[in-house]
């Protein structure tokens, strides 16, 4: 099972490299688009700020690489800011167009809970998936209901179609999407490589797609 890891200055590289690793994959990480052109299969992790990571993103001329790539219907995924990156833009800090293969939004998590308390920012934590499409054929093929996956963030996709979202978890009363998936594409809000057995579980089905 190979994968290749998007090397672009600001993902969670040593902890995703190791899951990949503990789940028997052949990992190599790109630091230039020609080493992830031919990739079985193609990672990219996000950590901090959309509007810093779709900056390198493209500075480092991924952009191109990650579109190319999808579009040969091979298994793509995308992890924390990986994921937000695959809409159509960005209000954090400002409006950041993303890479536009998930219609949709990235917008802030609301402060106040329906009842006017306030909601905590960011969500770090633990949390249970609820599904919202089947999982079969997905990444979260073979997860269980009861497992907790692990979360940090203040943002979170919308996308237009609610068919590509595959699952939800509650925060304080908001239904943050955790995962999305359009054809070959698929998309992580928690960090499978921080969430023990449970993110486990998905690394070793997306490397079995």
């Amino acid at each position: 099972m190979k994968a290749t890891l998007v090397n672009y200055g600001t993902g969670n590289l040593f902890s995703v490299h190791n899951a990949l690793k503990a789940c028997g994959a052949d990992v190599t990480v790109a630091a230039h688009p020609d080493e992830a052109e031919n990739a079985d299969r193609l990672i990219v992790p996000g950590v901090g700020a959309f509007g810093n990571c779709i900056t390198e993103l493209n500075r480092l001329h991924f952009r191109e690489t990650v579109q190319g790539f999808i579009q040969t219907g091979r298994p793509f995924l995308g992890i924390c800011v990986g994921m937000q990156m695959l809409m159509d833009k960005s209000f954090e800090f400002g409006e950041h167009g993303g890479l536009g293969i998930i219609p949709g939004v990235v917008q802030e998590i609301p402060g106040r809970t329906d009842q006017g308390t306030v909601r905590k920012r960011p969500h770090i934590g633990w949390a249970p998936l609820r599904q919202t499409n089947p999982w079969d054929g997905s990444i979260l093929e073979g997860s269980n209901l009861s497992a907790q996956f692990y979360f940090v963030h203040s943002f979170s996709v919308i996308p237009n179609d609610p068919g590509h979202v595959l699952a939800e978890c509650d925060y304080d009363g908001y239904p943050v999407v955790a995962a999305v998936r359009k054809d070959n594409v698929f998309g992580t809000q928690f960090h499978p490589e921080k969430s023990g057995e449970a993110g486990l579980t998905v690394i070793r089905s997306f490397l079995a797609l």
